[in-house]
């Protein structure tokens, strides 16, 4: 099995039919397939291939007339915006679907950097509301048109931690600042822009705290960006991704981070962080939704949407839908109703079986779910953070 930090952190042409435009407009109601196979070029900066591979593979392998060979390549969140404008503005776009969080996705919402899929190709899609589970047709909400969710969980923050370490195990805030001051430098996570972890705790804090408003960053956080610095003080430094807290947990080098669902469960599957991790929540806690999002650039041929639209179809499916399981990266996984794990490869089911926690089904069902920010908010949070918390202290 592949490495955790390989896995999830490490980075990572054809022509149109004559006289079609590029895409970005509404010219491509009607994009149509390709008289040939072409080459797909996916780049990755969320870990969803961790999900998705399989499924996208068994696609190129039941449509050869279509997909001749797919590249797979991933990056970090923060450096994909401005790669894609510069091929946009060379008028050389060589990347075809983008797998993203709510990061990059709402980076490139800002930018105007993604084709309009819903309303505008919704007729090459499913009927995403009838297929969708409810939380996650919520998070289609915030990709306003320009992604199509592939999957979903409800996240986090959780508390991870190694109990033969904590043995005073945070239940509040104010604790859990108590635990840094008394313990500097045993807490950390990582920048919240490149880490789903990183994103949900601070999104997550406005709800503990009891903040004015938990969906403005500028205007209703002050209980949050006060505590964010009071807890910075006690904090080494921020990783640049999941993958190195994870890694520093498991070597004993931390003995707390901020976590979820997934990033619990899987690191522990892999053997990057030891099976004895344990999990709390903060009174107080809400659940942050997460998502994973197909994005498709402007400036692709016609018929590489069309290829694009069809595999998205096909990622869609409760078939392929059961391979999200993973091994519990992103847990549980699947967007669409009616997707159980029975339905996963025996390799998932038994990971999960394993390595899973019969509380989360409890903590799922007794705590509010709540939307992540809204993309130009999360823009916004994240600039907030790295001028007011992250500063100097990235690495």
């Amino acid at each position: 099995m592949t490495n955790l930090i390989t896995r999830r952190t490490f980075v990572g042409g054809v022509a149109g039919a004559a006289g079609v435009a590029t895409l970005g407009g509404k010219a491509f109601a009607q994009a149509t397939l390709p008289t040939s196979p072409v080459t797909l070029n996916i780049i990755d900066v969320a870990g969803n291939l961790a999900l998705t591979q399989k499924a996208i593979e068994n696609y190129r392998k039941a449509k050869p007339n279509l997909v001749s060979r797919i590249t797979f390549t991933k990056a970090t969140a923060p450096e994909l915006a401005g790669k894609i404008k510069a091929q946009q503005d060379a008028g050389r776009v060589d990347i075809d679907l983008v797998l993203t969080g709510t990061d990059a996705l709402s980076a490139g919402i800002e930018q105007k950097l993604w084709v309009d899929l819903v309303p505008g190709q919704a007729n090459s899609l499913p009927k995403l509301d009838d297929i969708y589970q409810p939380a996650a047709a919520k998070m289609q909400g915030l990709a306003k048109g320009q992604g199509v969710v592939v999957t979903y969980y409800p996240s986090g923050p959780l508390l991870e931690y190694m109990p033969d370490k904590v043995k005073n195990v945070p239940t509040t805030a104010e604790e859990l600042l108590a635990y840094t001051k008394a313990n500097p430098g045993r807490f950390l996570y990582a920048r919240p822009a490149n880490s789903g972890p990183g994103r949900t705790f601070i999104m997550g804090l406005p709800y503990i705290l009891g903040d004015s408003n938990p969906q403005d960053p500028a205007k209703g956080w002050d209980k949050t960006w006060a505590y964010l610095k009071e807890l910075g003080q006690n904090i080494e430094y921020y990783p640049s991704g999941t993958g190195a807290v994870m890694k520093e947990l498991g070597e004993g080098s931390r003995d707390m981070t901020v976590s979820t669902t997934g990033w619990d469960i899987n690191p522990r599957v892999l053997g990057v962080v030891p099976k004895e991790a344990k999990v709390a929540a903060l009174k107080g806690f809400h659940w942050v939704a997460d998502a994973h999002y197909m994005c498709v650039p402007k400036g692709l041929p016609n018929e590489k949407l069309a290829v694009l639209l069809d595999l998205m179809s096909f990622l869609l499916t409760k078939e392929q839908q059961a391979y999200t399981y993973d091994e519990g990266y992103f847990y549980p996984g699947p967007a669409v109703k009616g997707v159980t794990l029975d339905m996963a490869p025996a390799e998932s089911q038994a990971a999960i079986k394993e390595f899973g926690r019969p509380e989360y089904e409890k903590w799922i069902a007794e705590n509010p779910i709540e939307l992540p920010l809204q993309p130009d908010q999360m823009v916004v949070a994240f600039r907030l953070w790295d001028e007011q918390v992250g500063g100097g202290k990235r690495k």
